[in-house]
């Protein structure tokens, strides 16, 4: 396919996709404590759905959307062409292999080579779909990795709300469900922080932004 063609056909399914999610889930942004703000970040999130980054980039501005990336798996991105075609050409993801025994890069160093471009991406610490009764798993140490390596970037806990109802785990046809993501304040590594310390204020950040009812579930 012809560069210009498939720039063209990336940018209209990427409209089609913020349009099919606004209509699916009506979904509106709430910044608590925090601005949307064009400077580099890494919005991290709670991990239930694999359409989670998908609603965060639809509610970001779209001068912010147009310089964030989600990090990614390439083994479930690269399962079909459509996929690797929404994942490399769509939304530009950080495409890094999950399989320790598969990779011939670290996805550490992958990641931080897309921060020094200068955008800003979408990662989610849990590692893996949280599909348990609790409300988060164990955060992976990549986040902190990233904020010792990089304390110039803001790290902004992001919640989203009912998308596990939405799109539940096995299912192809979504159901239409209201949703929200909410973004809480910046927080970075200390200089020095430990990083079970650190994990636990990150972990902690990002459940304070859960709903009332969530929380006291």
């Amino acid at each position: 396919m012809p560069d210009a063609i498939r720039s063209l056909a990336a940018r209209l399914l990427g409209f089609a996709i913020i349009v099919f999610a606004r209509f699916i889930t009506a979904v509106r942004a709430i910044w608590t404590d925090s601005e949307p703000e064009t400077g580099q970040r890494v919005y991290y999130a709670n991990h239930t759905s694999n359409g989670d980054f998908i609603l965060i980039w639809t509610v970001l501005p779209p001068d912010i959307r147009a310089r964030t990336r989600p990090v990614a798996g390439s083994d479930y991105w690269f399962k079909s062409r459509l996929r690797t075609f929404i994942g490399k050409d769509v939304v530009n993801a950080v495409l890094i292999d999950r399989r320790p025994d598969a990779r011939d890069t670290d996805p550490m160093e992958t990641i931080l080579d897309a921060l020094d471009t200068g955008v800003s991406l979408i990662i989610f610490p849990e590692g893996k779909r949280n599909n348990t009764e609790e409300r988060i798993l164990p955060f992976k140490s990549g986040i902190y990795n990233i904020s010792v390596q990089r304390p110039e970037v803001e790290l902004v806990p992001v919640w989203i709300e009912n998308l596990n109802h939405v799109m539940p785990k096995g299912k192809l046809i979504p159901i239409p469900l209201l949703c929200t993501v909410t973004f809480g304040p910046p927080i970075r590594a200390e200089a020095g922080e430990d990083r079970k310390a650190f994990l636990e204020c990150a972990s902690n950040a990002l459940l304070a932004l859960a709903p009332e009812d969530e929380a006291t579930a």
